[in-house]
């Protein structure tokens, strides 16, 4: 989380009094935002499927989804859309991400305590009873990633 926070403060310091026409403009502003949106959207894909749960407000796999596109789409990337995330969406991710920071109980967290209760845990277990029928079904590892959120390192554990 508090990589998120960071990259997003540069992407705000980036962006700073800076119009869409200039943003336009500029192969480094361009570039500067799109990599470190990149990077928001990979620290939002290393949290766990429980936090992400347990914060539905956030569109974490909105998130995630842009990271991918900025990744691997990079050549179709929208120059507006990529300043409208920046200018609008990554102030307002801050501030959740700030909030989530401030209300977590770190002394539970370093004891390895569980943080989240039954209700999340029943929602995981049929995730992963949804990606086992997936795999069976034949779907690919990645396909399962993409529709159900689950990492790499729990589709493997199957």
């Amino acid at each position: 989380m508090e990589d998120i926070i960071e990259y997003s403060d540069n992407i705000t310091h980036f962006i700073k009094n800076v119009s869409y026409e200039e943003f336009s403009k500029s192969n480094l502003l361009y570039f500067g935002v799109m990599k470190n949106i990149e990077v928001v959207g990979e620290a939002t894909y290393m949290l766990t499927k429980a936090f992400k749960a347990a914060h539905p407000e956030t569109p974490w796999k909105m998130i995630e989804s842009m990271r991918h596109i900025l990744v691997h789409d990079y050549a179709h990337v929208i120059m507006e859309t990529l300043y409208d995330t920046a200018v609008n969406s990554i102030p307002e991710l801050r501030k959740q991400v700030e909030g989530y920071l401030a209300e977590t109980d770190w002394n539970k967290w370093e004891q390895g305590e569980d943080l989240f209760n039954d209700t999340q845990d029943a929602v995981y277990k049929s995730v992963v009873g949804i990606a086992k029928n997936m795999r069976a079904q034949g779907l690919s590892d990645e396909q399962i990633a993409n529709i159900t959120g689950l990492s790499d390192l729990e589709i493997a554990e199957l």
